[in-house]
């Protein structure tokens, strides 16, 4: 049943606005002197995502993500005529994040703004293969009926730390393009920006197309 589009909106804007908030203020209260650490970060993020996925899952779906949104549309679990107006309303909450952030913390830790640590080629090749990593886990517990439902805010949650975890410090873990728009505009700091707002949705159609190759051999197994 599909969901009525404003409270959708709104709840993405808030989950997306939570997200970024959680995640990238634990980027700066470490940068502060908080000893978070990349395991503390990553945590942070899995868990902001977990706990807004329950919150707000069966109001919008908490895609949260546009990267999500590309890929329950290429899937054609998703309307296509919603896609730009998710997709503005997780900007509209990223960027509301990164502000508020900015107003109340300053500019510490570029306001947990992605960016390489190496060559644009590699933290490119890292964010599509984080993003195909999330994505994959989310087709197959959110989208195919033999998954555990109950389970996929746990699953995805655990992705997107254990991703942040690993790739954090390569490339800064973002697979979600809202996630990086907010800081990067806001701080200033949008010289890597492509990176992020292109690989996440590269990684994400690549795993559409893999989930949709084990699903009908997994149905005739």
């Amino acid at each position: 049943m599909r969901q009525p589009l404003a409270p959708a909106l709104a709840a993405e804007a808030i989950g997306t606005f939570a997200l970024v908030f959680v995640g990238c203020g634990a980027v700066m209260a470490d940068a502060r002197g908080a000893a978070l650490g990349q395991v503390g970060v990553s945590l942070a993020f899995g868990l902001v995502v977990m706990a807004m996925i329950y919150a707000v899952g069966h109001v919008s779906g908490a895609h949260l993500n546009p990267a999500v949104t590309l890929a329950f549309a290429l899937g054609r679990h998703f309307p296509w005529a919603r896609v730009a107006t998710y997709w503005g309303a997780q900007a509209v909450g990223a960027l509301a994040a990164a502000a508020l952030l900015r107003a109340s913390l300053g500019d510490e830790g570029r306001l947990g703004a992605t960016l390489p640590s190496g060559s644009d080629a590699q933290s490119f090749t890292w964010e599509v293969v984080l993003t195909f990593l999330l994505v994959f886990v989310i087709m197959a517990v959110a989208t195919d009926t033999r998954a555990v439902g109950e389970a996929a805010a746990l699953a995805i949650g655990g992705t997107v730390a254990l991703d942040a975890l690993v790739g954090g410090p390569v490339s800064g873990a973002s697979m979600n393009p809202a996630r990086s728009l907010g800081p990067a505009l806001v701080s200033g700091t949008p010289d890597a920006l492509w990176i992020y707002l292109t690989a996440p949705f590269a990684g994400a159609a690549l795993a559409v197309l893999a989930y949709a190759v084990l699903r009908p051999r997994a149905a005739t197994a």
